[in-house]
């Protein structure tokens, strides 16, 4: 806005409030039509159209490889929502890029368990190599590097992420190694799960499209043994490394004499193969002690 003195002065410029011209430009004719195309294909699969805005924000991050207004436009148009609306969910959740990244997003865990086996170092490691910090970008495009919250993996740790796909049990060196190939365009083979794509591809699979790689449907992966260890004694299994004289019996089930961590000569309560499983005398259980307030609040 420009003002004018009331002596007759020389106008002030213009004042710059930082804000984006509106409204945001629209996508090229064929890019529109295509993603309109896949937009009314996402829209289909829900009840309702407002449900579809999660997986239209990974379409148009597959786009342009992060959430522009364009795309934020895109998607409010598609579910006659407002841009605001559409800026609220997309700068709430950390898996929609606000800015362009690299083709590889790596994500050094660095969580309670990975921190203290290495994720920290890692992180520190990578950042000095890279020569970028959290959230930032290499020079040449091809890798952004940001510390993640739990993935889930930590009997892997410390655990490295490239476009969500799992680098279990790293360590500095293997993880500068690993970023030098993903720059360098060579071959990189997660731990387990499906062949490594670029962070688009990667968008678009989240988006709900199928993955159309020849056997990057059947690759798959699971838990580790120490993630499992609690599932085997559940079910009454031997417990690793402890030998056929160490079993858990199930809960719900087996002789009321057998001990309930297997070692011999430890009594279990009647009925029960864990102590933890009875039930205990609560005001909710007791018909003379109902349970609720007896008396108004301060009395």
């Amino acid at each position: 806005m420009t003002t004018v003195s009331s002596r007759g002065q020389t106008p002030e410029p213009p004042t710059s409030l930082g804000m984006p011209a509106l409204p945001a430009p629209d996508y090229p004719a064929e890019v529109r039509a295509r993603l309109e195309a896949d937009a009314k294909e996402v829209i289909a699969r829900y009840p309702g159209p407002r449900s579809a805005l999660l997986p239209l924000l990974h379409l148009v991050q597959a786009e342009e490889g992060h959430v522009t207004r364009t795309g934020i436009r895109f998607c409010a148009e598609q579910l006659d929502l407002t841009t605001a609306e559409v800026t609220a969910v997309s700068t709430f959740y950390s898996m929609y890029r606000r800015k362009a990244g690299g083709d590889y997003q790596v994500g050094v865990c660095t969580n309670t368990l990975c921190a203290v086996m290495g994720g920290d170092a890692i992180f520190e490691e990578l950042k000095e190599h890279l020569g970028v910090g959290n959230g930032e970008t290499t020079e040449d495009g091809a890798v952004s590097l940001e510390h993640i919250e739990c993935n889930a993996a930590c009997d892997f740790a410390p655990v490295v992420m490239v476009n969500w796909e799992f680098f279990d049990n790293q360590t500095p060196e293997s993880a500068r190694q690993l970023v030098d190939d993903l720059r360098a365009g060579r071959t990189v083979e997660p731990t387990r799960g499906a062949p490594l794509c670029t962070f688009k591809e990667t968008a678009r699979m989240l988006a709900g499209f199928p993955d159309e790689r020849p056997g990057a449907v059947e690759a798959t992966g699971s838990a580790g043994p120490a993630s499992l260890i609690g599932l085997r004694l559940a079910k009454g299994e031997v417990a690793p490394g402890r030998g056929a004289g160490h079993v858990v019996s199930p809960r719900t089930a087996g002789p009321a004499e057998e001990p309930p961590s297997g070692h011999p000569g430890e009594q279990a309560p009647p009925g029960h193969p864990s102590s933890h499983d009875a039930p205990q005398e609560t005001s909710a259980s007791d018909d003379q002690h109902p349970a609720g307030p007896t008396a108004e609040e301060g009395e």
